[in-house]
């Protein structure tokens, strides 16, 4: 993880914050702008969050086969990261890309059934994706470990 030494750092809290909090933004936004909307709004911010991630490891446009990815983003992301989510696995199935997290921050303080999406992380890794293979891709969150799943699996069909 890297850090612009010209922004401004606190000092006393150091740079995370709760989940709580984070989750807090999350219904805020949603109930301002109902699911749909903030789905698109977390998405798109999680794409650039993982743009620009990939861009700060300088690895945009590395194309750095998709077998090694899980470990470069848990990384940048896991616990040694940002927290954000565990990077569990990447690999190919059929002509798609599969990515399996785990401990999401989207999933945090969810009862099991909810139908909470991951969007903000999903977004995150689609950027990420995208900006390492230089391709487009259209992401889904297809399984869940609040129904079910053993990852939150993220789904990346080639443009």
């Amino acid at each position: 993880m890297t850090t612009n030494t010209d922004s401004y750092t606190r000092s006393q809290l150091g740079e995370f914050s709760s989940v709580v909090c984070f989750k807090a933004v999350i219904v805020g936004v949603e109930d301002t702008l109902g699911p749909d909307g903030a789905a698109v709004v977390f998405t798109r911010a999680g794409k650039v969050r993982g743009r620009d991630l990939v861009a700060s490891l300088g690895l945009t446009g590395s194309n750095v086969p998709v077998e090694q990815l899980a470990g470069l983003l848990n990384q940048a992301i896991g616990r040694d990261g940002t927290r954000l989510a565990a990077v569990t696995g990447a690999y190919h199935e059929g002509e798609n890309i599969v990515i399996e997290t785990q401990d999401t921050v989207c999933s945090a303080g969810e009862a099991q059934g909810s139908d909470r999406k991951c969007t903000f992380t999903l977004g995150a890794v689609w950027g990420a994706l995208e900006a390492v293979t230089g391709n487009l891709y259209l992401g889904e969150h297809t399984e869940s470990v609040l129904r079910g799943g053993a990852s939150d699996k993220f789904v990346f069909s080639p443009l």
